[in-house]
C-alpha cells in the first residue's frame, strides 16, 4: 500500500542502545557545579531524606559553600575536551557503536547534566530507534545509581505518544566477561608500572549504611565482585568505600583509613582499582589518584598507583559487546 502524500516520514526501523552514566558539570566552574549539584542531590533516590526537611538544608548551606570546592577538584582533573565522564562515556559509546555495526544505534547520556536521558532517547526515537535497550553503565546495582538512570528513562516515556519498546540492562558484577575484562584491564595497568605492588584496594564508591538495612543490593554486590577477582589476580586483593558525604553512617571499611592500616601491617606498595566505576571521573581522578595518594605516602606508603577504570579500552568493548548482545537476543541477531 502507498502511504498518501500527507502522510509523515517514518524512518526505517532500528535497535538502539543507551549508554547512561552518572552526571557531570558542564564545565569547572562554581555556577556549573552549583546547577550540577542542585539536580543530582534533589534526587529522592541519592538522599532519602523528605524533601521538606532536605531542600532548606541543600539551598542553604550546602550550595553556598560546596559548589567552589567542588569546581576547584574538577579543574584538577578537567580534560581539554571536557568533563572526564564525558569524554570517556562518549569514546566508549562511538567504540561500541564500531563494534556493534550500523544496524544497532549507540548513544549515551547522563542522568544529571547533558546530554540528558530525554533528550537522547527522544532523538534515537525519531532516528528510527523502536527499540531502545536502557544500559546504565553500573555493574553493582544500587537505588541510587541504575534505578535512578531507569527512573528518568521510565519519565522520558511516559512523555511520548509513540513510544519505543524498551529493556534494561541487569546489574553484571558477577559475570564472567565483567570479572575478565577487570582482570586483563589490571594486568595490564600493573605490567606497566615501574614498581610491583604488594596489594590491591579495589575502592568502591559508598553509601549510606541504611541503605543495605533497606534492602539495596550494593554492598553484597560489590563484595562478591572482589571476591571473584581476587581469585582471577594473583596478589592479595583487599575492599574498601569512598566518596562519603554528610554525618550518616556509611559502608565500611572507608578508602583513606583503609590504606593507612595498610601501610601498618606492611604495604609499601599499592595499586588501586575503582571496580564499581565504568569510566574515570572526578571520584576516582581526584579523590583516589591525586588525594588518596597524599595519604597513602604521608602514612609511610612508598609507591602508589591508580589504575584507570575500563573506560573505552579494548577490554570493555569486548564486555559490552557480550552484555549488549545477550540482552539484544530476539531483537537482532
Amino acid at each position: 500500500m502507498t502511504p498518501p502524500t500527507d502522510h509523515p516520514a517514518i524512518p526505517p526501523s532500528r535497535v538502539g542502545i543507551l549508554l547512561i552514566n552518572l552526571g557531570t558539570p558542564d564545565a569547572p566552574d562554581t555556577a556549573s557545579v552549583r546547577r550540577y549539584l542542585a539536580e543530582f542531590l534533589s534526587d529522592s533516590r541519592v538522599v532519602e531524606i523528605p524533601q521538606l526537611v532536605w531542600q532548606p538544608i541543600l539551598r542553604g548551606a550546602i550550595l553556598t559553600t560546596r559548589p567552589k570546592k567542588s569546581a576547584h577538584a574538577y579543574q584538577q582533573v578537567w580534560m581539554p575536551e571536557g568533563s572526564p565522564l564525558a569524554v570517556h562515556t562518549r569514546a566508549t559509546a562511538q567504540a561500541l557503536q564500531q563494534a556493534m555495526g550500523p544496524r544497532v544505534l549507540v548513544d549515551w547520556a547522563m542522568r544529571y547534566g547533558n546530554p540528558a536521558i530525554a533528550t537522547r532517547l527522544k532523538a534515537m526515537k525519531q532516528a528510527g530507534c523502536d527499540r531502545i535497550l536502557i544500559a546504565p553503565l553500573y555493574p553493582q546495582y544500587s537505588a541510587a545509581t541504575t534505578a535512578t538512570a531507569n527512573d528518568a528513562a521510565f519519565a522520558a516515556l511516559a512523555t511520548m505518544r509513540w513510544q519505543p519498546a524498551v529493556r534494561t540492562l541487569p546489574p553484571y558484577h558477577d559475570d564472567p566477561a565483567y570479572i575478565d575484562a577487570l582482570r586483563a584491564s589490571i594486568a595490564r595497568s600493573i605490567a606497566a608500572l615501574p614498581f610491583r605492588p604488594d596489594a590491591l584496594l579495589a575502592s568502591f564508591h559508598g553509601m549510606p549504611e541504611r541503605t543495605l538495612k533497606l534492602g539495596d543490593p550494593y554492598h553484597c554486590q560489590a563484595v562478591k565482585t572482589v571476591r571473584l577477582l581476587g581469585a582471577a589476580l594473583p596478589l592479595p586483593v583487599h575492599m574498601s568505600f569512598q566518596s562519603r558525604f554528610g554525618r550518616a553512617k556509611w559502608l565500611e571499611p572507608e578508602t583513606e583509613a583503609t590504606l593507612a592500616n595498610l601501610v601498618k601491617q606492611g604495604v609499601r606498595n599499592i595499586a588501586v582499582a575503582t571496580p564499581g566505576f565504568s569510566a574515570d571521573c572526578l571520584e576516582t581522578l581526584e579523590e583516589i589518584a591525586l588525594r588518596a595518594k597524599e595519604v597513602f605516602l604521608a602514612e609511610g606508603g612508598e609507591n602508589f598507583a591508580y589504575l584507570p577504570c575500563l573506560n573505552a579500552s579494548a577490554e570493555a568493548i569486548t564486555l559490552y559487546q557480550r552484555l549488549m548482545g545477550r540482552e539484544l537476543a530476539g531483537w537482532m541477531d
